[in-house]
């Protein structure tokens, strides 16, 4: 009896722009409160948990169907920050546990730094764009540790406004990577990596 083997062409859309943008688009909102621009309020935290949170993790769920590791680790996780950082704000005001002392969230920020600092050396492989992405994900994660472990004012708000420089580079990507499809041609540059 003869064997056949049949392909299966995957022919879903791809889902980067939507982690890329649900990603940037909620950085930026947070570092606009980190700058010092408005309050933490109920806007951000909605879109850490529908946008930054939820959106992500369907973002990323939907990289293992393209075979691609990297993003399904990369919106996957970002997606559950997300989720857990609304989690620390909220759980203590509803009176679910006492507030994460100073030191568990410097810990916790570090540790999203050096995770990212990993991811890094991945996109080495990928994007320019994505390495910018990255790289200034890490510092804002080490940025973040170091403001909350020094207290400085100063060093809080420029955190904020890396941190927006941050999110509009995710934009930027995302935006690049659905016109570009779109379109079929480069119409904002990514500095695609020759393998």
């Amino acid at each position: 009896m003869d064997q056949q083997t049949i392909a299966i062409k995957d022919t879903s859309a791809n889902p980067g722009p939507l982690g890329l943008l649900a990603f940037g688009m909620t950085t930026v909102l947070l570092n606009l409160h980190n700058a010092g621009i408005y309050e933490m309020n109920s806007m951000i935290l909605g879109m850490g948990i529908f946008y930054g949170g939820i959106a992500q993790v369907i973002a990323g769920i939907l990289e293992s169907k393209k075979n691609n590791t990297f993003g399904l680790t990369a919106f996957t996780s970002y997606g559950f920050f997300w989720l857990s950082l609304v989690g620390l704000i909220v759980m203590p005001k509803l009176g679910w546990i006492d507030k994460t002392s100073g030191t568990a969230l410097i810990a916790y920020l570090i540790m999203w730094g050096i995770f990212t600092l990993c991811l890094f050396f991945g996109t080495l492989r990928i994007s320019k764009a994505l390495q910018f992405v990255f790289a200034s994900l890490t510092i804002l994660f080490f940025s973040l540790a170091i403001g909350d472990a020094t207290e400085n004012a100063s060093i809080k708000q420029f955190t904020g406004y890396e941190g927006i420089v941050c999110g509009a580079s995710a934009i930027y990507t995302g935006v690049a990577v659905l016109l570009n499809e779109v379109y079929g041609r480069d119409v904002l540059p990514l500095g695609l990596v020759k393998k």
